[in-house]
């Protein structure tokens, strides 16, 4: 079993809590995580974590120390997609970027104008 150390984000709730907590993603599996937060969590809990690029997973709090704690997933996932950029539906339109005139280098000389030293 691969395990990374990364730094991301991901919510987390708490199963009969509205709350939505965000933790640090300290390392990352395709079985569990380590997570790091505010979260008041014991050993047992049941939660839903929703990382980037996977979605919603269901899992347990595994163990707790201070303000980390493990997640074990029910289910495996890709841990990989969750390292890749956001990734953007086809269906959204582009997004057009403007550019600022504040940004552009001048033109290049001339060479028939600059003189011989």
């Amino acid at each position: 079993m691969t395990r990374d150390s990364l730094f991301l984000l991901a919510n987390v709730r708490i199963e009969n809590e509205s709350d939505v907590h965000r933790v640090r993603v300290r390392n990352l599996s395709d079985g569990g995580m380590m997570a790091e937060g505010s979260a008041v969590v014991q050993r047992g809990y049941r939660l839903e974590v929703e990382l980037r690029n996977i979605g919603k997973i269901g899992g347990s709090v595994a163990w707790v120390q201070d303000n980390r704690f493990g997640i074990a997933f029910d289910e495996e996932i890709d841990s990989q997609r969750a390292r890749k950029p956001v990734e953007v539906e086809e269906t959204e339109p582009a997004r057009v970027l403007e550019r600022s005139w504040q940004h552009r280098a001048p033109p290049p000389p001339d060479p028939s104008t600059l003189r011989k030293v």
